[in-house]
This record gives structure tokens, C-alpha cells and sequence, in this order.
């Protein structure tokens, strides 16, 4: 095999114990692929340490800034792209962003991007100026319409808090909303769903969204049809821990939803838990943007091992090859992508080696 072009530099060279297979091997990057075939004449990067196929922070937001406030320009969305990159992040599913970045797709020095248009969500019931607030008569059309602004996904709001009950509800009727996930469906996208409540996300499961998130209010029923039909759960522990703050804001005017979020906020681990003992495929999501910082994907890795159970396989798992390839951005395969994060000590022993990447590779360039 030809070394890359000049474009890209000379090939690398990568050796080191290779995960998740766990032998040790010699890999070489030319351009922005992977091959076991020797090439010769390529810059050894790495000789030693343990290999990861790059992370991913499948629910993430690099279009809302710190505070909840939308990302000013692409360069301020570039920026916190940058900070869950030097983590070790090098693919990124955006749940929802207020700007339109498709120029980021092919942006070198920013994570893959599987994302979604805007937030779709209930008028004057939902984060102000992030999601594009549509009525039940406008809830289909809404749907295509960000079906073809992102690359592959929508997200879809269902449920929030309905200040005239006082406690979390269904954003719109769930037939209003089957209806709606049939739509991106036939948009040819997949549909990520924020719901925390009981009844909502039981409905939301059936009428068959692609992944939920959050999922809260999930009972042993719900996680059963998740596993039937493949449905994927992505937990963002480290936002569900904000419930605490959430549920004090709220408990003088809404006292039933704040108790209701702190009961969801309690059993939620054993949800976690149960759903991956039955099977149920479970990504990493920091849910990073407004008030959780970017960067901490491997920080949610390490909840889901030590709140949840989850085994350290089945984390790392969960917020690397196995995340990847649900997204379509193939792992360390011969001529899969050149994305890898290299670790000085096994992660398979302690997790919180991913803390620490010795060196990062993104499309074939070196990071760090």
C-alpha cells in the first residue's frame, strides 16, 4: 500500500495492545483509514500502551454554550467541539442544536458529527430559544422538515413540565406524536427522544423512536419492548444528577414535580442497570451543552460503571466501538476510520484511565 498523500503527511504507525480485541498488534493510518497491512516508511506515533477506537458522546451539543444560551457562530460551536476532542471524544451524535453547522461535517479539527436538526418541541413549554416550538397540527411537517436539516437523526421533546398540572406531561398527544416518528421515518431519519416521565416515554418506546433519552420514568415493560425491538437507551447520568437542583428550584410553585423528579432521580441507576441486563443496547451521553460542561464523556463512562454496574467491557463498549458502529463511523477494522485514543494503562482494569489519553488521533492527524 501506497503511504498517504501529501495532503495528510506520511502514514502513521500505531503498536500497542489493540482493544476490545486485547492482542497486541501493529496498525498503520494512511489518510484517514486503518490497515493491518505494513507500510513502509510510516512515523511510529505510539509503541506501547493500549489502543481504544476514539470515544463518543452520543448525546451531546456543541450549538448551546454554557448557561443554555445558543452558540453565537460556527466558530463558537467549533470551539466546544475542540473540548470534548481533547478528551478523547472523536465522534459526537449532536442531539439537537439551535444553529445549523453542516460545514462541520468534513471540519478536520472537529469530531464526526451524527446530529440532528433542531430541538422540535411544545410551544412555551421547553428551553427558550433552543427548539423550534410547534403546535400538534404542525408537529409532522415540523419533523421532515428537520429531518433533512441534520444528517441522520431529529430530536423530538416529549414531554416537559405543564405548569398547569404542576408535574411533567406528554409534550402532545401520543398519537400526535407516533405520528410525528413515522414521519422522520419516512424523512429516512432516526429519532432520538428526550423524555423523563412514566406514561410518556411508554408510548414514545411503542410507537418505536430510535433511541431514548434520558428515560427516567422507564418501567420493566417498557425496557422489555426496548429490547425486543433494539431501541437504544442513552442515560446522561451526569444530567439526571442535576435533578436535586432542579427539583429545589421548583419545589415552592411545583411541589408534585419536584418530588416526582427527585423519585426519578433515585431509582434511576437500577433502570440503567435493568435495561442492560436485558439486553438493551446503551450508548455514553453527557448531555453536555447549557448546564453540563463539554468534555466529560469519560466522566458519564465511569457513573454508568460505578451508579449503574455496568462492567467496565461493557462501558467502554458503550462509549466507543459499539457507539461508533451504531452511528456508522466504523472502529479499528481494516479500512475503518482513522480515529484512535491511546492509553498508557488498560482501561479494561480502571476505568479511570480514560481520564488520561496518551495520544489522540483524529482522522488521521495526530491531536495530541
Amino acid at each position: 500500500m501506497a503511504t498517504r498523500s501529501a495532503a495528510y503527511g506520511p502514514a502513521l504507525h500505531v503498536r500497542g495492545t489493540l482493544l476490545p480485541s486485547g492482542e497486541r498488534r501493529d496498525l498503520w493510518l494512511v489518510g484517514d483509514r486503518v490497515t493491518f497491512e505494513p507500510v513502509a516508511g510510516a512515523l511510529t506515533i505510539a509503541d506501547e500502551g493500549f489502543v481504544l477506537p476514539g470515544l463518543v458522546d452520543a448525546h451531546c451539543h456543541i450549538g448551546i454554550q454554557s448557561g443554555g444560551r445558543p452558540s453565537d457562530d460556527l466558530d463558537a460551536a467549533r470551539s466546544l467541539a475542540v473540548v470534548d476532542r481533547d478528551a478523547g471524544v472523536l465522534a459526537i451524535r449532536d442531539a439537537g442544536s439551535p444553529i445549523p453547522y453542516p460545514s462541520l461535517d468534513d471540519d478536520p479539527d472537529v469530531p464526526r458529527l451524527a446530529r440532528a436538526g433542531r430541538h422540535v418541541a411544545p410551544p412555551k413549554r421547553y428551553l427558550r430559544d433552543i427548539g423550534v416550538e410547534v403546535g400538534e397540527a404542525g408537529l409532522t411537517g415540523e419533523i421532515t422538515r428537520q429531518a433533512a436539516l441534520g444528517n441522520g437523526w431529529v430530536k423530538l421533546v416529549g414531554d416537559w413540565i405543564d405548569r398547569d398540572s404542576g408535574d411533567l406531561a406528554p409534550a402532545w398527544d401520543v398519537a400526535a406524536m407516533a405520528g410525528a416518528v413515522a414521519a422522520a421515518h419516512d424523512a429516512g431519519a432516526r429519532v432520538a427522544v428526550h423524555v423523563f416521565a412514566e406514561d410518556s416515554v411508554s408510548a414514545l418506546v411503542r410507537a418505536g423512536v430510535d433511541s431514548v433519552e434520558h428515560g427516567t420514568g422507564l418501567a420493566e415493560a417498557d425496557i422489555d419492548e426496548m429490547a425486543r425491538r433494539g431501541t437504544a437507551l442513552v442515560p446522561t447520568m451526569i444530567n439526571i444528577a442535576t435533578f436535586g437542583s432542579i427539583a429545589a428550584q421548583a419545589r415552592d410553585k411545583f411541589p408534585a414535580y419536584a418530588g416526582h423528579m427527585l423519585a426519578l432521580r433515585d431509582r434511576f441507576p437500577s433502570v440503567v442497570r435493568a435495561a442492560h441486563e436485558a439486553g438493551v443496547p446503551i450508548y455514553v451521553g453527557s448531555d453536555a451543552g447549557g448546564g453540563i460542561n463539554h468534555g466529560l464523556a469519560a466522566e458519564e463512562m465511569l457513573l454508568l460503571h460505578r451508579e449503574a454496574g455496568l462492567s467496565a467491557e461493557a462501558v467502554l463498549r458503550s462509549g466507543s466501538w459499539g457507539a461508533r458502529e451504531w452511528l456508522g463511523f466504523p472502529g479499528l477494522v481494516e479500512g475503518g476510520l482513522a480515529d484512535l485514543v491511546v492509553y498508557a494503562e488498560d482501561p479494561r482494569h480502571d476505568l479511570t484511565t480514560l481520564l488520561r489519553p496518551r495520544r489522540i488521533v483524529l482522522r488521521g492527524r495526530v491531536i495530541r
